[in-house]
């Protein structure tokens, strides 16, 4: 029997903060004839779901809305219309629901789950047929949860502009999801990986995880220097995920090779713009500094493709959290305990 009224989490936009995030009831969603309802195994968290609360995230919002974009589950319900799922079919959602190919449109990126269209941290939700890719048959839902934004914001990085090599030089700054990604997208392609960390412990993870060089750069404040040190012959890094933002530009600037890619993707080093590289620098280091706002289907499927043929396994915490105690999670990565993906199962 098809339950009546479901649980999610919603931001609710009254207040700043994590008290925003308010456990409502709402009637079981209806499903048109191009969408599907999906049961919802698992949702995952990213720096921007810790930011939209306070009221931090520089793109579009519709509140209040369902909080998350990552989820994974099993399709339970198909409109008339629909050609490309059946019921029982395992799904992943799309990040951005109305980027399908190509590059990122202002359309485009008014369709985040999460932000301005309902996401995943409920038991059930509805979504246009063109809102899901497979999940990968070698992962399970709790894994699979982790791949909407994250890990497709990394496969963009890396293949989205000028596709990386085997025998070039990435570099990915600490141990939050985007970084686990390069690092395991780039082992794959035959890349070579240099990480940062601030810890000795997570060093070491970094390292059983493929990782050729790992930087502390809380001993070592020169690290980009560094990290250029390391590369082919000294040259510097082909790809770089900055994840940092202000705080750690300076340093990747350093590090970058001439004709290399610096894939600007968020700020979670804090907002300190403080001796911040300027455009202009892009010339003087010859190099692109490009934004990156998650990606596409047609790269979410490409991407998928990669993580069966390599068998490749998602970097999730071990502290995974029940439903309920949802808003502990938020809490829990703000905090940065976690190392990986910190997941939520519904």
């Amino acid at each position: 029997m098809v339950a009546k009224t479901i649980k999610q989490w919603t931001v609710t936009g009254d207040k700043k903060g994590f008290d925003e995030l308010k456990l409502e009831v709402v009637d079981f969603p209806k499903c048109g004839e191009n969408e599907v309802v999906v049961k919802l195994n698992a949702a995952s968290l990213n720096y921007r779901d810790l930011i939209i609360p306070q009221g931090k995230y520089p793109f579009p919002l519709g509140l209040p809305v369902v909080a998350c974009s990552d989820g994974a589950g099993e399709v339970v319900e198909v409109g008339s219309k629909v050609r490309q799922w059946k019921k029982g079919d395992k799904v992943v959602t799309l990040f951005n629901q109305g980027h399908q190919y190509g590059p990122m449109t202002t359309l485009a990126s008014k369709t985040g789950l999460g932000g301005v269209l309902d996401g995943t941290l409920r038991e059930y939700g509805v979504f246009n047929e063109n809102g899901l890719v497979r999940q990968p048959n070698n992962l399970s839902a709790i894994e699979a949860s982790t791949l909407s934004c994250a890990a497709l914001t990394a496969w963009n990085a890396l293949y989205g502009s000028k596709p990386l090599k085997p025998g070039q030089t990435v570099l990915v700054l600490g141990t939050g999801g985007v970084s686990m990604f390069g690092l395991q997208f780039a082992r794959a392609a035959g890349a070579k990986v240099i990480a940062t960390t601030s810890s000795d412990a997570k060093a070491e993870k970094l390292r059983k995880l493929g990782a050729d060089h790992v930087i502390n750069y809380k001993t070592d404040p020169n690290w980009g220097e560094t990290a250029r040190k390391l590369s082919m012959n000294g040259e510097g890094v082909d790809h770089i995920l900055e994840v940092g933002g202000p705080a750690t530009l300076k340093q990747t600037v350093k590090a970058i090779k001439y004709e290399g890619i610096l894939s600007i993707i968020g700020f979670v080093g804090g907002e300190n713009n403080v001796e911040v590289p300027q455009i202009v620098d892009a010339l003087s280091n010859i190099c692109t500094f490009r934004g990156v706002y998650v990606g596409s289907k047609e790269q979410m499927e490409d991407m998928v493709n990669a993580i069966e043929a390599n068998d490749i396994h998602p970097v999730v915490d071990d502290e995974v959290f029940e439903f309920e105690k949802a808003k502990e999670a938020y809490h829990y990565q703000w905090d940065q305990r976690h190392f990986g993906k910190v997941v939520i199962k519904i």
